[in-house]
């Protein structure tokens, strides 16, 4: 785990998809612990596959006074993907995408991803993603990873800071749980299978 500037990266500006105003990285831990999960593009059927499962354990994180934010690097996809209803939290954009610098989540390559895009985890969740009827699309930056990241209330300590290395890869919701110390009543869904042109969605 990397180590996080907290005061630095908490200046970060954030747009809220609810509001449309400007709020900092740090206002999300401000008052309670914070469980924000950066997606790679809210049209990534992947993404929204994590989306949908990190949103089980909403009522677990509520009910222990833990918030729970998604945020994408950009807005191009983001009014289906709250009407597909695929995250139970707050949603923000982080339209410099400073966050994202500041947390270590790189970009790929137009070569490098089409490997990571086409490997099996991908492959996998995007079966899995089809099965429950997630879909997707290659609208906007392809390039973009993300990841998670843990924060305990007023921003004293980091709990998880998970960096994605393919675009398959997530934090269970087993983890999620641990590190927040809480017992979660939910039952993770069956990773999914998917095919070749998978990567992008």
């Amino acid at each position: 785990m990397a180590k996080i500037d907290l005061a630095k990266v908490g200046k970060n500006l954030l747009k809220s998809t609810d509001s449309g105003e400007k709020v900092e990285l740090q206002s999300l831990w401000q008052n309670q612990p914070v469980v924000v999960f950066f997606l790679r593009r809210f049209g990534c059927q992947v993404c929204r596959w994590m989306a949908s499962e990190i949103s089980k354990l909403e009522p677990d994180l509520r009910a222990n006074g833990v918030s729970l934010a998604g945020v994408g690097p950009e807005e191009l996809g983001l009014q289906e993907f709250k009407e597909g209803g695929f995250f139970k939290g707050s949603i923000y954009v982080d339209e410099e995408k400073k966050c994202y610098k500041d947390l270590g989540f790189k970009r790929y390559t137009a070569l490098s991803v089409l490997p990571a895009a086409l490997g099996k985890k991908v492959r996998d969740i995007s079966s899995k993603a089809s099965a429950v009827g997630i879909q997707g699309n290659f609208s906007g930056d392809l390039l973009q990873s993300g990841g998670l990241i843990i924060v305990t209330k007023g921003g004293e300590k980091v709990l998880l800071h998970f960096i994605q290395d393919s675009p398959g890869d997530f934090v269970p919701l087993d983890d999620i749980s641990t590190a927040l110390g809480i017992s979660a009543t939910v039952k993770a869904g069956q990773k999914p299978v998917c095919n070749d042109d998978v990567c992008t969605r």
